[in-house]
């Protein structure tokens, strides 16, 4: 892992961390569990004996950062029901050391399979009592006992990191960081507009990152990936002016317009008002479609509100 110290995120930009959880993210298109069988008459599933949880233990476990072995029960498309030692928890897919980075739904439940009735090796990563949640991880026990506070007490704001994606959720990216996870939120993806996490970054990329916040109490770090670039709209009235004419790919469209992006992180608004459809066009989203290159020409810059007007340059 790759520590360098930057200068400090200014002051009342660094944004809040969300209280969506792993938990909330693997879970939220949950199926029931799937267990393993006996072959009975009625091929009734096996239900495996409900562990009490040692709480007190659990938290000691997650505390010290230590390994513990635990039986896996059963699974959903989510990740792995896991328990044993006074603690029943979930392993989500993406701290799995045998998940490939992309599997499609029969693979990814093949792999699930396999793990069930095994003892893997894990850590605790979210220890929450008042909700009785436990989130394990096999790919952060990889790290070794006692790293996550070595890695915490490393860290700093402005910090510049390297680690790899493991899991894409509406609301941001998580990051490990070699024993810890960060996240990415969608407003620190991109200087520009994201409509969705996804088309920034998949599950297995390697990306760099700058440190926001750090937050060993409850195990949040915050990450940006747009700043590690500087913000193009700051310079944008020294590139562009009203009145020039420059090349741009259209992004999206809505049902009063098309954004186009000029630059990375720099998108701007052609407003139906402004495009004359031709004759042989019926409706709008037959002349104008999402990864078009287009001409157009700069009708105001706000770069204050990061808005710009855009006209689309037609040929007769």
């Amino acid at each position: 892992m790759l520590i360098k110290r930057e200068a400090s995120i200014p002051e009342g930009e660094i944004p809040q961390l969300p209280d969506e959880s792993w938990w909330a993210a693997v879970l939220s298109d949950e199926e029931s569990y799937q267990t393993p069988r006996k072959e009975t008459g009625s091929r009734a599933a096996a239900q495996p004996t409900i562990t009490a949880v040692d709480w007190s233990f659990v938290q000691r476990v997650y505390e010290q950062d230590e390994i513990v072995c635990l039986k896996v029960h059963g699974f959903n498309r989510g990740g792995l029901l896991v328990q044993g030692c006074g603690i029943q928890g979930f392993v989500p897919v993406s701290h799995l050391i045998d998940m490939p980075n992309i599997a499609g739904e029969e693979e990814r439940r093949s792999v699930l399979a396999a793990y069930v009735e095994r003892d893997i090796e894990l850590k605790v990563i979210e220890c929450e009592k008042a909700q009785e949640r436990i989130v394990l991880s096999e790919r952060a026990a990889l790290a070794g006992e006692g790293k996550r506070r070595v890695i915490f007490n490393a860290l700093q704001e402005g910090a510049i990191l390297t680690g790899q994606v493991t899991n894409v959720t509406d609301f941001g990216a998580f990051i490990d960081l070699g024993g810890v996870e960060g996240l990415i939120h969608v407003s620190e993806l991109s200087w520009g507009r994201v409509h969705h996490p996804s088309d920034v970054l998949s599950v297995g990329d390697e990306v760099r990152v700058i440190v926001l916040q750090v937050c060993e109490e409850n195990s949040r770090i915050a990450l940006s990936l747009k700043r590690m670039t500087p913000n193009p709209w700051e310079t944008l009235n020294v590139r562009y002016k009203p009145g020039d004419i420059v090349s741009a790919t259209i992004t999206s469209t809505t049902r009063f317009g098309a954004f186009a992006r000029l630059e990375e992180g720099v998108e701007g608004l052609i407003h139906l008002s402004s495009i004359k459809l031709p004759t042989e066009y019926s409706q709008f989203s037959d002349f104008i479609e999402i990864g078009q290159d287009v001409v157009v020409r700069i009708l105001h810059i706000d770069t204050d509100r990061r808005r710009l007007g855009l006209g689309l340059v037609q040929t007769e």
